[in-house]
């Protein structure tokens, strides 16, 4: 009889699933992190700010024919107002 053998590993898997689940959130933590810093992300983040995207965004419509030069200036004036 071994009474006081082998029965004090019974907890270990626990250890080894906490250690797996925080590699694993340390390695979504890190991707997030530099995914953010790319041109991707929402207006305001990486390399482009937001009144940068909102000109490239009229400029667009503007080249679409959707705007006249006339309400084109006039958003830019808007914009630049904001300042």
């Amino acid at each position: 009889m071994m009474w006081g053998y082998g029965g004090g590993f019974d907890w270990m898997w626990l250890l080894g699933l906490l250690l797996v689940a925080g590699i694993a959130l340390l390695v979504v933590l890190i991707v997030r992190l530099s995914a953010g810093s790319g041109r991707g992300g929402p207006p305001g983040y990486g390399t482009s700010s937001g009144r940068t995207r909102a000109r490239e965004i009229l400029g667009e419509r503007f080249a679409k024919g959707e705007l006249t030069a006339d309400q084109y200036r006039e958003q830019l004036r808007v914009l630049d107002e904001d300042r």
